[in-house]
């Protein structure tokens, strides 16, 4: 059983699954991309998703977010098959190469993280006082709270990855998927950027799915690992994929990881 230290909700392993996909296939120009992909994301999951390029990890995330329907197989969030799902409060998705702010961006830090609250607070309807708290606490939370007033675009690459996390959170979701976040970032900020990461999963109890093409990182972070490579490869902790030898399979190549837990 998992707690959540900032909410009253108890987890039980029995509960209901964040995301299911059941055999799902899918093509580009007729060329499979994804084949027969089975997996599972219990809550409380820390998933890295790992692979070769060209192994289908964003399709694979666009086709969880809805934003791509599969050619076969089932996909569900929550329980509920993702075509009829309409929850998505619940769900936050930053894909890649979200950091890409000019200098003058005319777009505040507090304005950037306020517009993740215009689909809660419903289009063209004025933001009340909860918005507004919402906003400073999802600010406070990556410790940017003291950017509120800085143009987004004079911010360095690490911190505007964190406002857009900010922007992400301010919406109270369940589950966090992020597509090669720490992409153009340098090593001081990824490491503030895990440590950002393994708080939000257990402290708040937020699922996280992560692609990242840095194995060796990836290994250290995350307490489940997918790997991908058109079909899924290996789908279990990190230790057991480097004694299973799904890497080397995967790539094709003898691969060696070495994952420290502190």
């Amino acid at each position: 059983m998992k707690t959540s230290t900032s909410s009253p909700r108890v987890w039980t392993v029995a509960e209901t699954p964040v995301a299911e996909l059941e055999h799902v296939c899918f093509s580009y120009d007729g060329e499979r991309v994804l084949d027969e992909v089975s997996l599972r994301i219990a809550r409380g999951d820390f998933l890295g998703i790992i692979g070769p390029n060209g192994a289908g990890k964003t399709t694979l995330l666009r086709i969880v977010l809805g934003l791509l329907r599969p050619s076969c197989g089932h996909v569900r969030l929550f329980g509920t098959d993702v075509a009829q799902f309409r929850d998505w409060q619940r769900v936050a998705y930053i894909p890649q190469k979200a950091v890409a702010f000019e200098a003058r961006f005319p777009a505040s830090v507090f304005e950037v993280v306020m517009s993740g609250r215009v689909r809660l607070a419903g289009l063209g309807r004025r933001f009340a006082a909860p918005d507004y708290e919402a906003a400073r606490r999802a600010l406070e939370t990556v410790g940017m709270l003291p950017f509120r007033d800085r143009l987004i675009g004079q911010l360095s690459s690490g911190q505007q990855q964190r406002v857009l996390i900010a922007r992400a959170l301010v919406s109270h979701p369940d589950l966090l998927v992020l597509d090669e976040p720490t992409v153009g970032v340098d090593a001081d900020a990824q490491e503030q950027f895990y440590s950002l990461l393994h708080r939000l999963n257990r402290e708040m109890g937020t699922t996280l799915v992560l692609v990242s093409h840095d194995i060796g990182v990836i290994s250290q972070e995350v307490t489940q690992l997918a790997c991908l490579n058109r079909t899924l490869v290996f789908h279990g902790s990190p230790e057991e994929a480097m004694r299973s030898g799904a890497l080397a399979e995967m790539y094709r190549a003898q691969s060696w990881m070495v994952a420290h837990r502190h």
